[in-house]
């Protein structure tokens, strides 16, 4: 079964599909309010202009970043309870991509097969049975001349040098916790990572990688590090809703299991990003775009 075709599923799947995820269109206004005081022939300096009460906000940000390059892994299809058609967030890759092109890094998308890749139904904007139709990026990102030709031949790992790369990321959906979990090569893929002192970011299911992720030496990965991912009321929200338990396991449990890891996540649905070094890591898909920024600022700290 394909994902693109919901509507031939049966109502179970249906059901399933419209599970609690679903969040208000993002939007985000940045306002600067300025009031401008002139007179003929005289130059006014901004600093010194008298105070009228208004707040007077500036901002600025570098246009272009030193150019990187990133990896950005999501999960090849799957079938959730085996027969659920499952892959991966379509934000959670999309608006990372989007803010790392436009910050001057080059892009490459993998998986750990390889090959054709798809997005979770209800999160591609293009999907009548779509929750997220306001997802102005993933639209664009599908159209695109180039990009939207990615998701049918995606890299595989083992294809796949890690010195060729300054960052791997990993996005999260639907896909990871069926995929990933036994999944050996890209424990180690994400240990070697790790372990060059490369960025490593994950994002919502993704960060299902540091239960299992290990060094050379064997030591995982999560050791001693502060991160966050997907939490127990958000699996719960789905579960409700699709009246039934989704997955066989939570991140949020097997991380409590972990002596020496440090799991944080903030309300429901809130948008939150964790960086611990070069560990990157956010709770889901509304937090994709704070992601993003914390992977950019990490790649920008390793050029000093």
């Amino acid at each position: 079964m394909k994902i693109n075709t919901l509507i031939t599923l049966p109502k179970i799947v249906l059901v399933t599909l419209l599970i609690a995820t679903v969040s208000c269109s993002e939007t985000s206004t940045d306002v600067a309010s300025t009031k401008q005081q002139t007179s003929m022939n005289t130059e006014v300096n901004p600093t010194s202009q008298e105070n009228t009460g208004d707040q007077v906000i500036r901002r600025t940000a570098p246009y272009k970043y030193p150019s990187k390059k990133i990896l950005y892994i999501v999960s090849n299809p799957a079938l959730l309870k085996g027969q659920i058609p499952v892959g991966f967030f379509a934000e959670e890759l999309t608006r990372p991509f989007f803010e790392f092109i436009q910050a001057g890094h080059e892009v490459d998308l993998a998986s750990s097969q390889g090959g054709k890749v798809e997005f979770d139904g209800f999160s591609d904007p293009q999907n009548e049975m779509t929750f997220y139709p306001n997802d102005l990026v993933t639209i664009g990102f599908s159209n695109h001349k180039d990009f939207g030709k990615l998701m049918e031949n995606t890299l595989a790992i083992a294809d796949v040098n890690v010195n060729d790369y300054d960052a791997v990321c990993v996005a999260g959906g639907g896909g990871p916790l069926i995929t990933f979990k036994d999944d050996t090569k890209l424990h180690d893929f994400i240990g070697e990572f790790y372990e060059k002192d490369k960025v490593v970011g994950l994002l919502c299911h993704g960060t299902s990688l540091l239960l299992w992720a290990t060094t050379s030496s064997g030591e995982l990965v999560a050791n001693g590090k502060t991160w966050t991912g997907y939490c127990n009321a958000e699996e719960e929200m789905n579960n409700q809703a699709a009246g039934f338990e989704l997955n066989d396991y939570t991140i949020e449990s097997e991380a409590s299991k972990i002596p020496n890891t440090h799991y944080e996540h903030a309300d429901p649905l809130v948008p939150f990003a964790i960086r611990d070094g070069n560990l990157i890591t956010g709770q889901q898909q509304h937090s994709s775009a704070l992601f993003a920024e914390l992977v950019i600022e990490a790649l920008s700290e390793n050029d000093q």
